[in-house]
């Protein structure tokens, strides 16, 4: 793969961490989550840091001028030379500009939107079905991959847990802002001529042995 800057999209329960982390590995270069550089940020208290915690702590959205300079930071790093994934960037408008003309100021690698498209109703299986073992972290589905007893683990016997955001009501809320958020987003790339969409409906390593082959000759 030639270096390039990957951004994978996707509604919550597509996949795309999971898919972001194979090719991460396959391609050895970084995995960029904004959760894990904003959580980054506000740990080494830099002023920008200090900034987005303000902002979380009033439970409102890091604005883009925030989150857009904390992302130009983190992939300014050496580690990045060859290529990177960003994971939950861009999310708006705004920020898909800045990260263009970031790219083209610093005379960097072209961009390549993944986008993995995944069934409405298969979303909603995916994310009211998980639960997780609070002590040991495993997850399951209770669709696919369910424990031997509805509720506990199969390891170490604890009870598992439901995520407050992944009951229904909260599901469908996320799902209809992730439409009516990301759709322009969908638009913006295509137009640009740099999305390549993904059956994300597919058994995981299959959609993995795709994009790893796709990405070897793009």
């Amino acid at each position: 793969m030639k270096a390039q800057a990957l951004v994978f999209m996707g509604a919550p329960g597509a996949g795309k961490g999971t898919q972001a982390r194979k090719v991460a590995t396959e391609f050895a270069i970084p995995h960029i989550s904004t959760g894990e550089i904003l959580r980054e940020a506000v740990a080494g208290g830099a002023p920008l840091g200090l900034a987005a915690k303000e902002k979380m702590d009033a439970g409102m959205l890091v604005p883009d001028a925030i989150m857009c300079k904390i992302v130009e930071e983190r992939v300014s790093r050496e580690d990045c030379r060859n290529g990177f994934i960003l994971d939950g960037f861009p999310r708006t408008l705004g920020q898909a500009r800045f990260m263009d003309e970031m790219l083209q100021r610093q005379d960097r690698m072209r961009l390549l939107v993944l986008n993995l498209q995944v069934e409405p109703v298969l979303l909603m299986k995916r994310l009211t079905g998980r639960r997780t073992c609070p002590v040991c972290g495993r997850i399951y589905n209770m669709f696919f991959n369910p424990p031997a007893n509805d509720s506990v683990c199969d390891l170490d016997r604890a009870r598992l847990i439901e995520r407050a955001d992944d009951k229904e009501d909260a599901i469908r809320h996320r799902l209809a802002a992730y439409d009516r958020d990301t759709s322009p987003l969908i638009d913006y790339y295509e137009d640009r001529g740099v999305l390549h969409n993904v059956n994300g409906s597919r058994d995981p390593e299959a959609i993995a042995k795709e994009l790893h082959g796709f990405l070897r000759t793009a």
